[in-house]
């Protein structure tokens, strides 16, 4: 078995983990958006609440959390692992090419520091909904669902929480439009009939996914 350790321990191996987990972490962001898009439905959180519950409570989702933990705690140990060792085969410094510009856009080569704003922001997210409704006593809707539409409702009538989250979601989206096809390219999945859909999809998705969660907290903090 120490062939595979030394592969997944190699450069080569960790880029094939940061590309796997991230295309499983970006399968999260649209099963996450599908059930939070229930907030825009004008029922003062009947249906979010719903599914809320749902997903707190329910066996197969409490255990498929496991492998999302997971999922999460690689990619982001390897990214971090990477970056630091491209720094330091830099020798600490930055890029040395005073035209790296012209060969790399500016998202490709700031990943670890996108990638460190979603983290931020995902502590917070984390600690606000997720801690609250796992760790709390949240009173209950009418239908008695654990009523999280008021822990929304209160967290987005916060001008720093909606700017971290506006914040993060940009970040998010420069973070995939990089991440989405250079996932593909790591594992071989190019082709020159093929790649070009693969970026377009790539950035179509990046764009969608982030300005509809980005949507949400400017809706309530203006509108609700």
């Amino acid at each position: 078995m120490s062939w595979i350790s030394k592969t997944f321990s190699s450069s080569i191996g960790r880029k094939i983990i940061m590309a796997v987990t991230g295309l499983f972490l970006c399968s999260f962001l649209v099963v996450h958006l599908v059930g939070n898009l229930q907030l825009f439905k004008a029922d003062n959180g009947v249906a979010f609440n719903a599914y809320s519950e749902f997903m707190g409570h329910n066996p197969l989702i409490r255990t498929l959390e496991i492998v999302l933990v997971l999922g999460f705690g690689f990619h982001i140990y390897e990214g971090l692992t990477l970056a630091a060792k491209n720094r330091a085969a830099r020798g600490g410094q930055g890029y040395v090419s005073n035209h790296i510009e012209q060969n790399s856009s500016w998202h490709s080569r700031s990943m670890a520091m996108l990638g460190s704003i979603v983290l931020f922001f995902l502590i917070v997210h984390l600690y606000n909904f997720f801690g609250s409704l796992r760790f709390t006593d949240v009173p209950r809707d009418a239908n008695g669902n654990e009523d999280a539409y008021a822990l929304v409702l209160a967290a987005f009538k916060n001008p720093l929480y909606v700017t971290l989250y506006v914040v993060a979601q940009i970040a998010l989206l420069y973070h995939l439009l990089h991440g989405f096809s250079s996932a593909f390219q790591t594992l071989g999945l190019t082709h020159r009939k093929y790649t070009p859909a693969i970026k377009f999809v790539g950035y179509a998705f990046s764009i969608i996914v982030c300005a509809a969660f980005a949507a949400m907290p400017i809706y309530f903090y203006f509108f609700k």
